[in-house]
């Protein structure tokens, strides 16, 4: 295939921002998966601070930090993805490179604990906030679940609503598949 894959087209987008040092966060760190990838690239300079709310996440991205031995490159926040601005040190303001969240519920996780548009947009705001220019914001959104589309509505919107002055968006998903495929808005900072 010719097209990459909504999870692989997220990657690649932040594979595009990385540079000698990188400050990265993982705003839904659900089961460590993205953790590990943003770990890895924020290489021995570098550094993630990754957020979920739910305890069952937060003890499998440290599982999986730490049997990759990357856990020393990782701050582990149990906590809303709202509360970042707030628990990301201000020296690292202004220096992030890039961010992703995976809207929707924990995989293999309670159904009814699920990402919503208030909190969402927060975050997105308080990244936007955090970044560098040329920063970039990945959101990988989920919405056939209940409570999917209000939050895909909203962040949407939000996204939209931008100023094309301070920030370039697009959108990046299949229309032709069944089931509500997920898709990505992507937030570059200007």
């Amino acid at each position: 295939m010719i097209l990459d894959g909504i999870l692989p087209f997220a990657r690649l987008l932040i594979e595009k921002t990385v540079s000698h040092t990188n400050y990265l966060v993982d705003a839904t760190a659900g089961n460590g998966h993205d953790t590990l990838f943003l770990a890895k690239l924020a290489g021995d300079n570098g550094h993630v601070f990754a957020f979920d709310v739910q305890e069952r996440a937060i003890s499998n991205t440290a599982g999986r930090l730490e049997e990759a031995g990357l856990s020393n490159r990782v701050s582990l926040f149990h906590a809303g993805h709202e509360q970042m601005q707030r628990c990301i040190p201000d020296d690292y303001h202004g220096h992030v490179s890039a961010g992703i969240f995976n809207l929707g519920y924990l995989p293999k996780g309670d159904k009814s604990i699920i990402t919503k548009p208030d909190t969402t947009i927060e975050a997105i705001r308080q990244l936007f906030h955090l970044l560098k220019p040329g920063g970039l914001i990945v959101l990988v959104i989920y919405h056939g679940h209940e409570g999917g589309a209000d939050e895909r509505d909203a962040v949407t919107a939000f996204a939209a609503s931008l100023d094309q002055e301070r920030a370039h968006v697009i959108k990046y998903g299949f229309i032709n598949q069944v089931n509500t495929p997920p898709f990505i808005l992507a937030i570059e900072k200007r």
